[in-house]
């Protein structure tokens, strides 16, 4: 009986060794193997893309082919409101290969006159416009007195006091402050003189508007608080979708390529307010936002109303220029251009404000501004 006892405690210390064995090579192995994956990732060339949030959609499509066609290279693609897009930049001084904007007059204010530390060159000296777009109101069927808004009344029914209304920060997104500046037109067209208060509530400290022989001025201070628990800020536009879907809020600006992306109702507003229209180039012009604040280092950025349009750059100091070059000219091309425009995001012909300072690949992609 006892030699029975002690076989069967040997057969059993066998199979719990052999159990353990097994799990160790088991573990070894995915070990192994991730260790594989990690080599693997780490051999890429990884491609730093920073983007406009509006451009988020397009662009993990672009990264997803590009990374077809070039698997040795790994495009690592973020999103930001545009101002913050360029203070990675130039004010944290993250290395980036490839920057894009909403609003292409961000990047020579705030680009050309910046240094790179310790070196006498700027950011860039070029940049390229490429696509376009048109602000209006994002909604969803669940929106408070969503069958009753259109282009005559929205101003009056974002003005009510059960309305949740969302905007991106003018300070850190060019939605931000071009949502400042359709309301302001928005006086002037609809001939009524309160829509911008009334559509925004005060704020503490104030946003001043003043008026100079027709020209509206509007002062961003450095603190952006409203008042009213009606008006939700956040840090760019992309982050009302959310609370849009979720009913935290009921309205909020948007890009119309944002609203189609992701299936929301869109109010399409006239066109002499909407920034989507050469033919109002005179009209916009009227209106100008000032960020009055010394946040930036060298320079207060000012912005004139304009039509939306999108910029895009190489800084100088990115670390894999050859890859840049590649990605921005793949966007560029027949192929990119047909991404971006199945994803519902407005394109125009390439143009390029310093066409001499591109590389002859991308000149022959371009037009001269």
């Amino acid at each position: 009986m006892i030699d029975k006892v002690l076989q069967s405690r040997y057969l059993l210390s066998l199979q719990q060794i052999s159990f353990a064995a097994g799990f160790v090579l088991v573990i070894l192995s995915l070990i192994l193997l991730c260790n594989g994956c990690v080599l693997n990732n780490q051999s890429k060339t990884q491609v730093r893309v920073l983007c406009a949030g509006s451009l988020m959609v397009p662009f993990n499509e672009l990264e997803k082919t590009f990374e077809t066609l070039h698997p040795d290279i790994d495009i690592l693609t973020e999103g930001h409101g545009s101002i913050q897009v360029i203070r990675h930049v130039t004010e944290l001084h993250e290395e980036t290969d490839i920057m894009a904007v909403a609003d292409h007059s961000l990047i020579p204010m705030m680009m050309y006159i910046n240094k790179i530390p310790e070196t006498n060159d700027n950011y860039t000296d070029w940049y390229i416009k490429f696509a376009t777009n048109t602000l209006g109101i994002a909604y969803t069927t669940t929106s408070r007195y969503a069958n009753e808004i259109d282009d005559k009344n929205w101003y009056e029914i974002l003005s009510r006091p059960d309305i949740k209304l969302g905007i991106a920060d003018a300070r850190l997104d060019a939605c931000g402050y071009r949502v400042l500046m359709l309301l302001s037109l928005a006086e002037s067209y609809y001939n009524n003189e309160n829509i911008f208060e009334e559509v925004l509530g005060t704020f503490n400290p104030a946003l001043e508007v003043t008026d100079d022989g027709g020209i509206a001025t509007i002062l961003i201070p450095e603190i952006l608080r409203p008042e009213s628990d009606r008006i939700v800020l956040r840090g760019s536009s992309i982050r009302m979708l959310a609370l849009l879907e979720s009913g935290d809020i009921d309205y909020a600006f948007e890009y119309l390529s944002v609203s189609q992306q992701h299936q929301l109702n869109f109010l399409n507003l006239p066109q002499e307010i909407n920034m989507g229209s050469n033919n109002y180039l005179e009209l916009y012009k009227q209106v100008t936002c000032k960020l009055d604040f010394h946040r930036f280092s060298s320079v207060q950025p000012e912005f004139t109303g304009q039509p939306i349009i999108y910029g895009i750059t190489i800084p100088q100091n990115a670390p894999h220029p050859d890859a840049a070059q590649s990605y921005l000219a793949f966007l560029l091309g027949p192929e990119g251009q047909q991404i971006l425009a199945n994803a519902n995001q407005p394109v125009m012909q390439p143009v390029a404000d310093n066409p001499t300072n591109l590389s002859i690949g991308l000149q022959a992609l371009v037009e001269k501004q």
